[in-house]
């Protein structure tokens, strides 16, 4: 029976094989298109057997994608609710937390997220399932926040939280990619995760109420005028 230890090893090594099956499948994508090269030129880069890449992928369209996420999927759904109900305000930095460790795992930098975006524009057909998949994993989002807070699954403040952490990323990405720092994906530096936590940070600035005015801002209540149809002033002829 295998110890904790070397399953993780294992689980680990794995999921590095996965990461460089798509790494190289989008370069490669990107370059040449999907029918640009066959997945045995494919393996025999990353150096692993043809059997062996469809132990990771059904085809070179889901190893672009990197749709084989399921046992990640599912260790980020049991850290998360591992944490705990907290607030609301406390859901979008669990998310920070474990997301980031999510991306260190993966082993995409820049480089990576630069050659999918040129992989997508090459495909469109991957774009649209690029798309869909999105969508269904923002779904399953809100559900996970749902049921650690302990609310439907339609509650409007689960999606929310999916929807501004969506935002964070699209904002992040529309930094990379259409600003001119996609010439960074050459081997400049840009930290993805530390600009997906500025972009939250920045809207809770919004959000959050404002500071309430102090209660003495008013005039003094021996310093307001009289209305004198409330409080006239008494007349000196009259008894």
């Amino acid at each position: 029976m295998q110890s904790a230890t070397s399953t993780n090893r294992l689980s680990d090594r794995m999921a590095a094989t996965a990461a460089r099956l798509t790494t190289v499948s989008r370069r490669l994508t990107a370059t040449h298109g999907l029918n640009g090269f066959t997945i045995e030129e494919l393996c025999e880069e990353v150096g692993v057997s043809r059997r062996t890449f469809f132990n990771y992928f059904p085809s070179k369209e889901d190893a672009v994608l990197g749709v084989d996420e399921t046992e990640e999927t599912e260790r980020f759904a049991t850290e998360f609710l591992a944490l705990g109900s907290r607030g609301w305000r406390a859901v979008l930095d669990d998310f920070m937390v474990i997301a980031a460790a999510h991306a260190e795992r993966s082993g995409f930098g820049l480089a990576e997220h630069v050659d999918f975006h040129a992989a997508l524009e090459r495909e469109p057909k991957l774009l649209v399932r690029f798309m869909g998949l999105n969508r269904e994993r923002e779904q399953l989002l809100v559900e996970l926040i749902a049921a650690r807070e302990g609310v439907p699954a339609d509650d409007p403040r689960a999606r929310a939280c999916a929807d501004l952490f969506g935002m964070a990323i699209k904002t992040t990405m529309a930094r990379v990619f259409g600003s001119g720092v996609a010439d960074l994906g050459q081997g400049g530096e840009f930290d993805i995760v530390g600009s997906i936590r500025d972009c939250l940070a920045t809207y809770r600035t919004i959000l959050e109420p404002d500071d309430p005015e102090p209660a003495d801002a008013g005039p003094a209540d021996d310093a307001a005028p009289q209305n004198p149809h409330t409080n006239p002033t008494p007349r000196k002829d009259l008894p």
